[in-house]
């Protein structure tokens, strides 16, 4: 469990925010109760969101210490320390305005542009979850990001508190995924949707294997930001080498095989390989 710092009542002065100490006093806890089943809980889809002003000053200060917005969130990754925050903020505002939910799929960072989408890798044991940065923090020294108390479920430490994690930006260029034409695609659909009208099993477009977890944690990042959030990354274990699959899915129809493979195709995955489980 983690103090954490609310970014409330920010008045922007030339630029430069003062954040309030006061809130950055006392322990957090996880819920004595849960109601949801967290395991379920999907991962936050990434999807073009204006920025505004709302949670992104030029720069803020807290415990003394100045922090400057990042102008975009492309092309950060960075490795550290998670925590994450629960009960003592559950219902409060975040710093945009919003209000904080543990049992969602989100994220606070201390100059990451807010809404951003992250995809944040616990190290230790290779498990990940995409999360939207809605909030400020943590302002501890040596922690990078803080996490729902949901997040945390889902990458396993949330009985440690804190956990060795990477965070990579997610993009989304929702000007020019709007602007794409499906219409040169329709010859790569046919063959697979004909083969799903035999089949009644969970079906998946596999778009690559890998015997390098990093690789495919790479190519299922640029399925997200292409808005493609029905993947997974399904491992093969093998004496050598395990493989790491990457899958689209599941899909429950042959309409669904069509949509899917079309944007597959648009992302330049034009070879995607059928997987019916049984």
């Amino acid at each position: 469990m983690n103090k954490k710092l609310l970014l409330l009542g920010i008045v922007f002065s030339a630029g430069c925010s003062v954040v309030p100490t006061d809130r950055y006093i006392g322990q957090d806890s996880a819920p004595a109760h849960i109601p949801v089943n967290v395991m379920a809980v999907a991962d936050a889809i990434p999807k073009y969101e204006k920025r505004t002003r709302a949670g992104n000053p030029v720069e803020y200060e807290v415990l003394g210490k100045r922090y400057r917005v990042l102008a975009e969130s492309k092309g950060y990754q960075e490795r550290g320390i998670a925590s994450w925050y629960g009960t003592k903020f559950h219902g409060r505002k975040t710093s945009n305005g919003e209000v904080y939910n543990m049992y969602a799929m989100t994220a606070a960072h201390k100059t990451l542009p807010i809404p951003s989408y992250v995809r944040v890798t616990n190290l230790k044991n290779q498990r990940s979850v995409v999360l939207r940065v809605n909030d400020r923090g943590p302002f501890h020294e040596n922690r990078i990001i803080d996490l729902s108390y949901t997040a945390a479920v889902k990458l396993g430490f949330q009985k440690t508190g804190t956990g060795f994690v990477e965070v990579t930006a997610l993009e989304f260029d929702g000007a020019k995924k709007s602007t794409l034409v499906l219409d040169n695609v329709k010859q790569l659909v046919q063959p697979l949707t004909s083969t799903v009208q035999q089949h009644t099993g969970a079906i998946y477009l596999q778009i690559g294997a890998f015997i390098s977890a990093v690789n495919a944690r790479q190519l299922q990042d640029k399925l997200f930001s292409g808005q493609i959030a029905k993947s997974r990354i399904q491992v093969v274990k093998n004496q050598q080498a395990d493989l790491y699959k990457v899958q689209v899915g599941p899909l429950d129809s042959r309409q669904q095989v069509a949509e899917f493979n079309k944007k597959l195709a648009l992302l330049g995955f034009a070879q995607a390989q059928l997987v019916i489980e049984k």
